[in-house]
């Protein structure tokens, strides 16, 4: 497959398994573009306000996505804190919430009630594996943690490993992977230990992230070498790796408006989180990291699709989606009707596949 020169592809639907759909107005605008971007099945993320640490809090937010979106599945998660007790696991299971997801503390949006000390949610990660519910890490140190010159994700990677060790059935994701080292982490670890990839980490790097707001993200964009690595992670078949777009929305005001460096953390691609996925691709073969003859559709089927559906232990999608090139361009934002909520899309006028289900 000439993945730059063809006009039409023919993918399952992609199952999304790191996103961030809001609350509030923001959510309802933010909903309905999950199918937009070909995505029918995504695992959502709890660091709402005030954080999900309920089941009732988890299962109340999920009914109001599905209002919204009657024909994606939703899978939930809840918040690790303290009041995520074995028995609060035991609940979740039976209430058909997927996963927890651990937040260091401030490392990121919403994590001011995050995690400072793991070793005390060990009798908690025993139940979830006792009761299958998967661990999602956001693989991440304070900076104050992180040895000069190692990233907060490369410093965090140790206790991956722990954690593996300590409880070897539990099902764990490393989310958002971001440099070459974790990549070599999670390869390092058992069947049981997964990793998502975001589009936006195929394409941006450090230096982007630092001088767009829209571009800005934590984890942060590493440099080249670690972009390159995860292209060439997305496209070696390894099931171990799936996609996760970690699609964020900010209001625009919010991020044009903050002082240089200040701007919130996220990037928001979710309209359009396949054909991402894809350009990042096509960039990497211009740069030469890759090859025509390394992107094929079984690949691309099992990193946006199967992968991630296999390891959370979900049935593959019977649907499809049909990608075509006809011209058209990534527009600057999304809006609500009344215009009083817009959110700026990364890579604006970019031109992409356009996008159609079957």
């Amino acid at each position: 497959m000439q993945l730059k020169g063809i006009q039409r592809l023919e993918l399952p639907p992609a199952a999304d398994m790191h996103v961030h759909l809001r609350q509030g107005e923001l959510m309802e605008l933010m909903v309905p573009t999950v199918r937009q971007g070909g995505v029918d099945t995504v695992f959502v993320m709890p660091n709402l306000i005030p954080p999900l640490t309920t089941v009732e809090q988890v299962l109340e937010y999920q009914s109001k996505l599905q209002s919204l979106a009657p024909d994606v599945t939703f899978l939930m998660s809840l918040f690790l804190h303290p009041s995520v007790t074995p028995e609060v696991i035991a609940k979740a299971a039976a209430s058909g919430i997927t996963g927890v997801k651990m937040y260091p503390q401030g490392v990121t949006t919403n994590s001011e009630s995050g995690v400072s000390n793991l070793e005390s949610f060990y009798a908690t990660f025993a139940a979830m594996e006792q009761h299958d519910l998967v661990l999602n890490l956001h693989g991440e140190v304070l900076e104050s943690l992180a040895p000069a010159g190692t990233t907060l994700e490369e410093a965090f990677l140790p206790t991956l490993k722990t954690l593996h060790e300590r409880f070897p059935k539990l099902r764990i994701v490393l989310e958002h992977c971001t440099t070459a080292a974790a990549v070599e982490a999670v390869k390092a670890c058992g069947p049981t230990v997964g990793a998502t990839i975001t589009a936006h980490h195929l394409y941006l790097t450090s230096d982007e992230a630092h001088c767009d707001p829209f571009a800005f993200c934590k984890p942060i964009p590493k440099n080249p070498t670690d972009r390159d690595a995860l292209v060439r992670t997305v496209v070696s078949g390894n099931p171990k790796f799936f996609f996760g777009s970690d699609s964020a929305p900010h209001p625009l005001q919010s991020k044009t408006s903050a002082e240089k460096g200040k701007a919130p953390a996220g990037v928001y691609t979710q309209p359009y989180v396949t054909q991402l996925v894809l350009l990042g691709l096509e960039e990497a073969i211009d740069r030469g990291v890759i090859t025509e003859a390394d992107v094929t559709e079984e690949k691309l089927a099992g990193f946006l699709s199967q992968f991630g559906r296999r390891f959370y232990k979900l049935p593959e999608s019977s649907g499809k989606i049909v990608l075509e090139r006809k011209g058209e361009k990534i527009p600057a934002s999304v809006s609500n009707k009344d215009g009083s909520i817009e959110v700026g899309i990364s890579k604006a006028g970019t031109e992409v596949f356009s996008l159609r289900w079957e």
